[in-house]
């Protein structure tokens, strides 16, 4: 049977019309799709934030406690989140930083049972999670620049691995700079690095004050922008930055730098010790 020409203008609006269909009905499925994966990366992102910053209120607060439960939730090796293993990282560097604290008090809580090694298994914790971190993802500039911190104190707690350590650790700081130079974490963590050695060297080394001063511009840079993740380190810069200014015995700038990292983290217990320090003369 043939279709004369009216016949077959009045089927095509109709073909039109289901093709139509069939690519607004496609489309709304890959918008579904696609809005269900941004809602399940943005509820991820948000448990992170909440971990990180249960990580950073119980170091500022140096409550050695939560720190060793927040452990059980972070256990390395898990295969299929590298942020996962990077908080594992986080969590025992912050440990490792905290055995250092001068107050009898903290150290007691940290070190139970006056384990003196304490410090070097949270160093070398904190290398193997961000090594797992670094298997699922080879140029997370973080990571990179964590695990140099992270090596750099098993350097000083581990006389045998030192010389190694000490290595390894300047190559993934350069590696996190050549990637991403302008992320304050990595600068952040370069500035630390290069002020403790100056320390070492009795002040002979390049200017520290001058890279802390260029990581706090970098994280007011980051603060205009949405949450990042991770997102640590503008509160710590400062205080980093106020010790620098008091070797220098440039009090002024100390005060000010401390009252800025106050600011952003009222409870950091460091920050509150050292102001008090230079009010009471």
């Amino acid at each position: 049977m043939r279709l004369d020409n009216n016949a077959l203008s009045n089927t095509r609006p109709s073909g039109r019309r289901r093709r139509r269909s069939v690519r607004r009905r496609v489309l709304a499925f890959f918008a579904a799709a696609v809005a269900s994966i941004d809602a399940d990366a943005r509820a991820a992102d948000t448990s992170w934030l909440d971990i990180e910053s249960r990580i950073q209120y119980a170091y500022y607060t140096e409550d050695g406690r939560t720190l060793r439960n927040l452990t059980e939730s972070l256990v390395p090796g898990d295969q299929s989140d590298r942020l996962k293993s990077y908080y594992a990282g986080l969590l025992a560097y912050r440990q490792t930083l905290l055995t250092a604290v001068e107050q009898p008090a903290v150290r007691d809580k940290l070190l139970p049972n006056g384990n003196k090694g304490a410090a070097r298994q949270m160093a070398e914790r904190c290398v193997t999670s961000l090594d797992h971190a670094l298997e699922l993802q080879g140029n997370f500039a973080d990571a990179l620049a964590l695990q140099s911190a992270c090596l750099a104190r098993l350097a000083e707690t581990h006389s045998l691995k030192a010389q190694l350590a000490g290595f390894r650790s300047a190559t993934q700081m350069r590696k996190a700079l050549q990637l991403a130079p302008k992320n304050p974490r990595v600068l952040l963590l370069d500035a630390v690095g290069a002020y403790e050695h100056s320390k070492v060297l009795g002040g002979e080394a390049g200017d520290p004050c001058g890279k802390l001063k260029k990581a706090i511009a970098a994280f007011e840079a980051e603060r205009t922008e949405l949450d990042q993740i991770p997102g640590w380190g503008a509160a710590e810069a400062y205080v980093w930055l106020a010790r620098c200014y008091l070797d220098g015995e440039d009090v002024t700038a100390a005060r000010d730098a401390l009252e800025r990292a106050l600011l952003i983290a009222p409870p950091f217990a460091e920050a509150r010790r050292l102001l008090a320090g230079i009010t009471s003369g």
